[in-house]
């Protein structure tokens, strides 16, 4: 009597303590699916978003924020994205220049950007800091892609001026931002700077100038100088 009752319980156990194994597998399977791969892993931390720390990094000028004694000017670099992206800028176009400068006689370049940046530094005194550095910034970049040929002429043009042969203007244009030309006459030459026109397309260097409209240009070459009209050569 005490055997078969004895069987009875095991017969009730056995597939109660097969069914718990059974489901405690399945639960294991489960957790294994919901683990993500090595390879599933990596994909998901190349498709996030830089970290803070990646984002700072990339906001930074090319000088240490954290130096003491900046300038006011060079503080507001460090806490516009703009002003430091094209800070970084201007060190890279500025160290192709220097390349190209080895063997400049005087070495100018060196005391040029020096002289450059105390005039970068004065935007403080501007009523709109941030335009004054903003413009410093892209008007010095365009003048050494320029002067360096860093980019090649998108146009070389020559005009002969006054109807007078030897008055030959030779003119390379580039397309800077902003846009910029290098006109040559006689043994000197002029960079300019594209400005608003109604008609036309008009440079202004420092004592120089050239508007040009529909093949004919009026160059200025000097202060007070009179305009020269010229014209494009075959």
């Amino acid at each position: 009597m005490n055997r078969l009752a004895l069987l009875t319980i095991v017969g009730i156990l056995l597939p109660a303590c097969s069914q718990q194994a059974t489901q405690a597998n399945s639960g294991l399977s489960s957790q294994a699916n919901e683990q993500p791969s090595p390879t599933q892993s990596a994909q998901q931390t190349e498709g996030q978003a830089p970290n803070k720390t990646e984002k700072h990094m990339v906001s930074q000028p090319s000088f240490n924020c954290s130096s003491d004694g900046l300038s006011s000017i060079e503080t507001l670099i460090c806490q516009d994205g703009e002003l430091a992206a094209l800070d970084r800028q201007m060190t890279d176009v500025y160290q192709a220049a220097s390349a190209k400068a080895l063997n400049e006689h005087p070495p100018l370049l060196k005391a040029e950007q020096r002289g450059w940046i105390k005039g970068r530094n004065e935007c403080w005194k501007s009523d709109d800091k941030l335009e004054c550095a903003r413009d410093n910034y892209r008007m010095r970049i365009a003048e050494l892609q320029a002067r360096y040929r860093l980019i090649a002429p998108s146009a070389e043009v020559s005009y002969q001026c006054d109807g007078i042969k030897a008055k030959e203007v030779m003119v390379s244009y580039f397309a800077t931002e902003p846009a910029t030309l290098i006109a040559e006459f006689g043994d000197s030459s002029s960079l300019m700077y594209s400005q608003p026109s109604g008609s036309g397309s008009r440079y202004q260097g420092r004592n120089e100038s050239l508007w040009e409209h529909q093949g004919e240009a009026r160059i200025t070459w000097g202060y007070g100088a009179e305009p020269m009209i010229c014209k494009l050569t075959d």
